[in-house]
């Protein structure tokens, strides 16, 4: 750069940068819960999209274990390093979900787990001495699981999708796709398609104000796939000499990377390589906002309520603060 270049260039380009080397120093959460009924392959595709073992399967592993009564919920956090960027991923796994031949309120604790780390957030945002950076333990994503042998959206299926995508960004993917047919598998993609927009339940990506062409083409292509049928596989399998990763069958091998085999890399693509960061911002923006000004909101009634009891004469004591809400359970928040 010259000297007169010097004293023109003003240098706030290099926004970007000072930004990406704090963001790098830093690094960053992203918290992903799984929900489905057990045998869906829930671990194993989680262990695919990220190419490392991260968690076991929380399913049945012979007929003679006792099937859970209630949902579980069993989050385990994993430290990744890619490139120099950090992330501390924590895999929230729902063990019980839809397991029972009476499955009402099963979605209570998925919920529940939900809405608690908005309130242990919230909760920390409103220290009056709080953190500089305040963990992230927000739930971003959902992956939903449907089952391949259903017809459809069982009532269920329908009942808790309309509350996930009430509080979290929801991803429906169809578990175990190679247990279909190509027709079978695009009859089955198209009739979820009609009935999530039948019962008019938005899911992940949603438009945005913001979103320009490129946005806007990216996100169409991305609900042209949804919901993704995929395969997910630790397995590696040899053929022709080469290793790839797969489920052998015995009409053939199914590899997990074959976009002609299964959606797996679209929505690997999706979930890490274009939207990670809209997710985290969604979460923040959109899911966390409404909770937080629905529980801002009780609170000021609560207050204004206590105030016109004690200026009544009601109460002779001043009126005490306010508890959010709705309390974390600290063993999950």
């Amino acid at each position: 750069m010259s000297a007169n270049d010097n004293q023109t260039y003003v240098g706030f380009d290099t926004i970007t940068q000072q930004m990406e080397r704090k963001f790098l120093k830093r690094g960053f959460n992203f918290n992903v819960i799984l929900v489905g009924e057990s045998g869906m392959g829930k671990s194993t595709l989680v262990n695919s999209i990220f190419s490392s073992h991260l968690v076991d399967s929380q399913g049945r592993r012979t007929a003679q274990e006792v099937i859970r009564k209630t949902t579980e919920i069993s989050p385990v956090t994993q430290t990744l390093e890619e490139n120099g960027v950090r992330v501390k991923l924590t895999i929230i796994d729902t063990p019980g979900f839809g397991d029972q031949c009476n499955n009402e309120g099963c979605w209570v604790p998925v919920i529940k787990y939900i809405k608690d780390q908005h309130a242990a957030y919230l909760e920390r945002e409103l220290k009056p001495q709080r953190d500089r950076v305040i963990s992230d333990t927000r739930v971003h994503a959902c992956l939903y699981f449907l089952n391949p042998g259903n017809r459809g959206l069982r009532p269920l299926d329908v009942e808790v999708l309309k509350r996930l995508t009430e509080v979290t960004n929801v991803i429906p993917v169809i578990a175990k796709s190679d247990s279909m047919t190509v027709d079978e598998r695009t009859v089955f993609k198209r009739r979820i398609k009609e009935e999530l927009a039948f019962h008019r339940i938005s899911v992940y990506p949603y438009a945005s104000d913001e979103d320009d062409d490129e946005d806007r083409a990216l996100n169409a292509s991305i609900k042209e796939l949804v919901p993704f049928a995929v395969v997910g596989s630790e397995e590696i399998i040899e053929i022709d000499g080469k290793s790839i990763r797969g489920r052998r069958h015995g009409w053939g091998v199914i590899n997990i990377f074959d976009e002609g085999h299964s959606d797996f890399v679209h929505l690997r693509n999706f979930l890490l390589r274009t939207h990670l960061s809209d997710l985290v911002e969604v979460t923040a923006q959109r899911h966390y906002e409404q909770f937080r000004t629905s529980q801002l909101r009780q609170i000021k009634e609560m207050r204004a309520q206590q105030a016109a009891a004690a200026a009544a004469g009601q109460s002779g004591m001043p009126a005490p603060s306010v508890p959010l809400p709705h309390q974390p359970t600290m063993a999950q928040a």
